[in-house]
């Protein structure tokens, strides 16, 4: 039933892209530390519908706060087509942040924001594009989505949002996206919204992808891909360590509840990771600190209980051996 009201939500909030054959302009603000891959998911579909169709369906600008070209975290500038200003205009206004999206945006920025905002007829968040509009006071009462390592930490700052773990989400004019992959589908599925179902097949099918994924489906903290169709029972096993990377659950309760032994389970990992159920669930949960560590001001003791660590110490040993530093050097060294 969730699942309905959200797809008919989804399906009135696409209203604002109604379809018809006018060219819809997009701004996408860059910000520097962006993904390629997530600007290429953007942009590519827009590319590739104007190219299959014959007509110009998609115009778009690449803006920056600033007007100069944007570094990337591959290390390749993206030039910029001008400098956001209060002249701004079109259809909608997205905005690509990736990692310090702080460093580039500041409260004259993000006032500009507020201001341009009503001009256009949609304004969209992709990655820690999402956390700019939080910033920026654009996204109050709405049902968001961010990457899926950001959730906690972005769900806890800015309570008077609903955050989920959807892969996309629209909720009125504001639309919001996960990362690379759904913001893929959330192109396909502006394609199909607009221009027709043909149309965003064919477009999917000029890269390849294989549209199995809804709206609502929840960011995954690992990408199993083939992995779910040649051994699901693994799958399901990483499943129950993700959601519980807190408070982990011991080996022989995850066989329990996947309604195998502990030998076979153990016998699957090997096979399909080359790895026990133990070492991959202390590798998940060491991934997730280091989130943290690099991503957060939190004190150790905190991210070493956030991450199932029975005290600090435990925790600085595992995090030393798997990454050959202790965690506050790390930090450190990083920044």
């Amino acid at each position: 039933m969730l699942d309905f009201i959200r797809k008919k939500l989804t399906n009135y909030a696409m209203s604002i892209f109604s379809q018809d054959n006018k060219p819809l302009k997009v701004t996408l603000l860059l910000l520097p530390e962006s993904s390629m891959m997530t600007l290429a998911s953007l942009i590519d579909p827009m590319r590739a519908a104007n190219r299959l169709s014959d007509k110009n369906y998609f115009r778009w600008k690449i803006m920056t706060p600033d007007g100069e070209s944007a570094e990337l975290t591959c290390g390749i500038s993206i030039a910029a087509d001008g400098e956001l200003t209060e002249q701004s205009q079109g259809d909608a206004l997205v905005i690509i942040a990736g990692f310090n999206h702080h460093r580039y945006v500041d409260k004259r920025c993000l006032k500009l924001l507020n201001k341009l905002a009503p001009g256009f007829k949609s304004i969209g968040g992709v990655e820690a594009g999402v956390q700019v509009l939080a910033r920026a006071g654009l996204l109050d009462g709405k049902r968001v989505t961010t990457h899926w390592e950001d959730f906690e930490d972005f769900a806890n700052q800015y309570r008077n949002l609903t955050v989920c773990t959807d892969r996309f989400v629209i909720d009125g004019s504001v639309f919001t996206t996960g990362g690379a992959s759904p913001t893929f589908d959330f192109m396909l599925h502006l394609i199909r919204s607009r221009f027709g179902y043909p149309l965003a097949l064919e477009v999917a099918s000029v890269f390849i992808y294989d549209e199995t994924h809804a709206s609502s489906d929840a960011q995954p903290l690992v990408s199993k891909g083939q992995l779910t169709n040649s051994e699901p029972r693994v799958t399901k096993a990483i499943d129950l360590m993700e959601s519980h990377i807190d408070e982990p659950k011991s080996i022989a309760a995850i066989a329990s509840r996947l309604l195998v032994s502990t030998r076979t389970l153990e016998n699957l990992f090997s096979k399909t990771l080359g790895s026990s159920p133990g070492a991959y669930y202390l590798r998940l949960r060491l991934q997730s600190a280091r989130k943290m560590v690099l991503d957060t001001n939190l004190p150790m003791q905190e991210i070493a209980v956030r991450c199932g660590f029975n005290d600090l110490s435990s925790f600085s040993r595992s995090f030393k051996l798997h990454y050959r530093i202790a965690p506050r050097f790390y930090r450190f060294n990083h920044r």
